[in-house]
């Protein structure tokens, strides 16, 4: 089955054009193109696909809302944000709105394609650039985090590894012979006790505890 994408994206010319992109790959369908929030929601509502390619300065409803209330009523459906917005402000917005992926509209096509297939397997998606703007904003902040007092259990620390090294849900349940619902809830936990908001909080920690390398 070919992964199923809406395009939503204010610029016919840029939208048309990835979309024609897209569909020279056989594992790709485009199923339909949005020029606004509000259509892209519509549609998505109506469509249920895999993967909703988002803009984020949207007409209507901006892009950050739109994925707000596509991840709240399709948690199913994958928002992949394709914007021109470098600023940490925006990343963060984003992702805590619930984007599984991010990447800039300079981005290669087979960086498009790599987030794609990534978000589809469960995976969350950063490119380069977008990981160096927010380790930037961990080190000038000197990596200030409010963590809370508790303490993660042996098997929350083990998560949050394989999570920071970029494994899906599914991937962590093989690992470590758990059920796809117990890795889910032991991930909850760790974003209670640690007070994440998004997978953005989560490098900064994993920079700060040296599960991810600076280098």
């Amino acid at each position: 089955m070919p992964i199923r994408i809406i395009i939503s994206d204010d610029h016919q010319l840029f939208r048309v054009g990835i979309a024609n992109l897209l569909s020279s790959s056989p594992e790709i369908e485009i199923v339909a193109q949005a020029e606004n929030g509000l259509e892209a929601i519509e549609k998505a509502k109506n469509l249920k696909p895999d993967v909703v390619i988002m803009d984020l300065t949207l007409p209507i409803i901006n892009g950050v809302e739109a994925t707000r209330i596509l991840h709240k009523e399709l948690p199913e459906t994958r928002i992949l944000v394709l914007s021109m917005h470098a600023e940490k402000n925006y990343i963060k917005e984003a992702l805590e709105a619930g984007a599984a992926g991010y990447l800039f509209k300079d981005c290669t096509y087979d960086q498009l394609i790599e987030a794609i297939n990534s978000v589809c397997q469960g995976k969350n998606y950063l490119s380069e650039k977008i990981t160096e703007v927010l380790i930037h904003d961990y080190l000038s902040k000197d990596g200030q985090i409010q963590i809370n007092s508790q303490d993660l259990s042996e098997r929350e620390s083990e998560i949050l590894k394989l999570v920071a090294e970029g494994k899906s849900t599914r991937e962590i349940s093989e690992k470590l012979f758990i059920s796809i619902k117990t890795v889910g809830t032991h991930k909850q936990h760790i974003f209670e006790k640690l007070n994440f908001k998004s997978i953005s909080d989560l490098i900064k920690y994993a920079i700060k505890k040296g599960i991810v390398s600076l280098e």
